[in-house]
């Protein structure tokens, strides 16, 4: 006789977790085999995800004082670690860098390596986000206009001065309400009758996002600075020149509530990312909490953007690896993703700023560039019905 797990119904997890293809099978004694089974496959996977998230943050570890010394000025491993060990725990207490080590290494390298791990890790979660919002393999969050936002009101900044009587923080201040206000048109226009459907918001963030692109190239256009104009293409095609102490740490606070709250809702998302009408037999309302959910990622992705420009590919690579890694599965697909995210936008800007010394290229083509070829070979490993 076969028996559906859990009293006929199959549970949530197995419904979406490839890791996990058999939902039915053959008993003798079915209440006492279905407990046996489901407690060795869920020790099974967490040992896994475990595995996999203790080795991310070791490779993490390894990854942030690598990236600080590597770079035109190349700074040794252990000044790296002696100079950062005597600013946060005042040991050594003998210096024997120099003044120009230090400076790099404690006010130009840690800020940025730190904020692009955030920035990576923001972007990865971000993405793993909208495409169970969308339940589109292809989303990511340019999908929302919240991109396209941040870099029309900051290409009005650096080209016209709008916004420039708040001081040092005009750039990235106007980049962060252009993301928000980008963020709350697309919502707008998405929820059409008291509904919001995936289609809906698809739809929405694209057209936002191209009228939003067009307007931020007429500002270029419309400019009489080349230099001004040659500044905007590099803060929208993305860098992490800007990084300061600062910037990492509201950005890291920012990305780590997201984390949170997403982590929270990952039982929500997983019934989302199969379809509306699961979602609404958990108890869900889908368009209530599309809504939640995307206000929250817009806000994380308005903060990330502000801090480093416009990088493209890594909301879109990262959450399909991460599933390739530990399954689909928010609550382990979350963290796995930001992990991730942080390691290779880190090493991303490490080759940024090391290819052709002493230039240094926009962090969104080095994304590109590296980001194509994996969703080519992702593209390979669809089924042909996918």
């Amino acid at each position: 006789m076969t028996y559906e797990r859990e009293a006929g119904m199959v549970s949530l997890d197995r419904a979406i977790d490839p890791v996990d293809p058999v939902d039915q099978v053959e008993l003798a004694d079915p209440v006492e085999q279905l407990v046996e089974d489901d407690d060795l496959d869920h020790d099974r996977r967490r040992r896994h995800t475990a595995l996999w998230v203790g080795g991310l943050i070791v490779g993490l570890i390894i990854t942030v004082p690598a990236a600080v010394g590597l770079g035109p000025a190349y700074v040794p491993l252990d000044t790296v670690a002696q100079i950062v060990g005597r600013h946060v725990l005042g040991v050594p207490a003998e210096i024997t860098w120099t003044p120009a080590q230090e400076s790099i290494v404690w006010l130009l390298r840690v800020p940025r390596v730190l904020l692009g791990a955030a920035v990576g890790a923001g972007l990865a979660i971000a993405g793993v986000g909208l495409q169970a919002l969308t339940r589109n393999i292809l989303a990511e969050p340019y999908l929302l206009g919240v991109t396209s936002g941040a870099s029309s009101l900051a290409a009005a900044t650096i080209l016209f001065g709008i916004g420039a009587g708040i001081g040092s923080a005009s750039l990235t201040g106007s980049a962060f309400v252009g993301a928000l206000a980008a963020g709350v048109v697309v919502y707008l226009l998405g929820r059409v009758g008291g509904q919001m459907t995936s289609t809906r918001l698809v739809l929405a963030g694209v057209s936002v996002g191209y009228v939003l692109h067009a307007l931020t190239s007429f500002l270029i256009f419309a400019s009489d600075d080349p230099d001004a104009g040659r500044s905007v293409l590099f803060w929208t095609l993305g860098s992490l020149t800007l990084a300061t102490g600062q910037s990492a740490l509201v950005t890291w606070a920012v990305v780590l509530a997201t984390l949170a709250l997403l982590l929270f809702w990952a039982r929500r998302l997983d019934a989302l990312s199969i379809g509306d009408n699961t979602a609404q037999t958990f108890g869900i309302s889908p368009t209530r909490f599309r809504a939640v959910v995307m206000v929250a990622i817009a806000l994380c992705v308005g903060a990330v953007v502000a801090a480093s420009g416009g990088i493209g590919f890594v909301g879109l690579i990262i959450p399909h690896v991460a599933r390739m890694c530990v399954g689909t599965a928010h609550r382990r697909l979350l963290p796995v993703a930001a992990l991730l995210g942080a390691i290779f936008l880190v090493w991303a800007d490490v080759l940024a700023r090391t290819a052709l010394m002493p230039q240094e290229l926009p962090l969104g083509i080095v994304t590109a560039l590296v980001g194509a070829p994996l969703l080519f070979l992702l593209v390979r490993r669809l089924n042909p019905t996918e």
